[in-house]
């Protein structure tokens, strides 16, 4: 190999070593934004999920249930189900324009009323960027 083919070669590698898990900075924003979610999930902050939070929000649960934003919030304070822990893996997540859609294996703790339950789902959730805020604005999570 010459050496001006082998100094291809490195530059071709390091390109492809320094961009195979890099995440776009609107990447990195969603998926803070989903960790903050899941965080409000389990620890809720009223303030903070208005902010989160679309008002047109189209929340899917496994069962088939779909909630608003006002139902979403309120059964996080008030329904039975209470999450200790959330942690996702195999999380992707597709940026287009204001638009992104995440998916991940949702795997939770929780309680329902005071019986402990353990969950994984698939989940897919659609958010958009609101006023310069990422918020959700669809989730459907689905029995694995």
């Amino acid at each position: 190999m010459t050496m001006k083919k082998f100094g291809l070669f490195i530059a071709l590698i390091m390109f492809v070593l320094t961009n195979i898990n890099a995440q776009s900075k609107s990447e990195q924003a969603v998926a803070t934004a989903v960790s903050s979610l899941h965080n409000n999930v389990v620890n809720p902050d009223r303030k903070v999920l208005d902010i989160l939070v679309s008002d047109a929000l189209s929340y899917g649960h496994s069962g088939g249930k779909v909630e608003n934003k006002d139902q979403f919030i309120d059964f996080l304070f008030n329904g039975p189900f209470k999450f200790t822990s959330i942690n996702t893996t195999d999380q992707t997540i597709q940026v287009s324009g204001k638009n992104a859609v995440v998916r991940h294996i949702f795997i939770g703790k929780a309680t329902n009323d005071g019986v402990p339950t353990d969950i994984r789902l698939g989940n897919m959730m659609v958010w958009c960027k609101e006023n310069g805020q990422w918020k959700l604005l669809a989730r459907q999570a689905f029995k694995l």
